[in-house]
């Protein structure tokens, strides 16, 4: 639940966006705002040709630009240059367009629309609240889901503040974070549970999301405290951080003779819930997720 695609309108154009919950910022397609502006045959070859011009005078906007998976024509996930409001304002100023100015006023105003949103966090809240009860968790699970997407913000704020890339680095960190504590990959673990595009946090037991925490939250206190220099020096940290969780993990397994990390997912979970809140009361078992 912390990225949500999204189509803008412009002019009667498409512009796709996706929305980064956790990072609290806009994505925005690069080539659909190229499209736009140009009203190119091949808005691909001029951002292609661009790029090149951009990286050879060292521009830095160009090289902070990643890609991330997008709605194609279609109907296709496939791979796209996206770029933060804050970017694409730098990129406009070397699009000559007569709709420049207008494009910036439609795209402050996006970015506007989702700060108003964001005014009263007890809003948000209540509608995270109200989406999980629908689907059927636990309030238990909810409050713990919650939690678990604070600490992530405190997580990546302060890699911010070392000036580590969205994007990448943020996911090579987190990958490593997960791999030190559950001993997988996100990729690993989402083959675990069945998972393809679902959120992976949204399929954790209480367990996987407490563990999950403790990396992140002592990941992210290590790095206030040894302050490291580069992303190198992240990478260790993160490993530090994830041992944590993983020694308390361990432990856990032999303590309770179970595995942590398991298949369940919330899909499974919820339809067996389903099924068993129609037999008899007394065959009921009580359930945590």
């Amino acid at each position: 639940m912390e990225k949500q695609n999204e189509i803008k309108i412009f002019e009667d154009k498409r512009v796709r966006g996706l929305w980064d919950s956790e990072q609290e910022q806009w994505y925005i397609s690069i080539i659909d705002v190229i499209a736009i502006l140009t009203e190119s045959v091949d808005a691909n070859a001029y951002w292609r040709k661009l790029k090149q011009r951009l990286k050879a005078e060292g521009n830095k906007t160009v090289t902070d630009c990643h890609g991330l998976k997008m709605t194609a024509p279609d109907g296709k996930m496939r791979m796209t240059d996206v770029a933060t409001t804050e970017q694409l304002f730098r990129l406009i100023q070397s699009i000559p367009s007569p709709k420049a100015e207008l494009f910036k006023l439609w795209l402050a105003q996006i970015a506007n629309e989702r700060l108003n949103k964001m005014q009263d966090p007890g809003l948000n809240i209540d509608r995270a609240l109200e989406q999980y009860l629908n689907l059927g968790y636990s309030e238990n699970w909810i409050n713990q889901r919650l939690k678990s997407i604070e600490i992530r913000k405190e997580l990546t704020d302060e890699w911010k503040r070392l000036g580590l890339k969205q994007g990448e680095q943020f996911a090579s960190l987190t990958d490593i974070i997960t791999k030190t504590w559950s001993v997988k990959t996100t990729r690993e673990y989402k083959t675990l549970k069945g998972l393809k595009k679902e959120n992976l946090r949204d399929n954790m037991t209480n367990t996987e999301l407490i563990l999950n925490m403790l990396a992140k939250a002592s990941t992210k206190d290590i790095s206030q405290a040894v302050n490291p220099k580069d992303f190198e020096e992240s990478k260790e940290v993160a490993k530090r951080g994830g041992t944590i969780a993983g020694n308390a993990r361990k432990e856990l397994e032999q303590q309770t003779g179970k595995k942590v990390v398991t298949g369940l997912n919330a899909k499974l979970f919820l339809e067996e819930k389903k099924t068993m809140n129609k037999a008899p009361a007394f065959e009921i078992l009580i359930l945590k997720f």
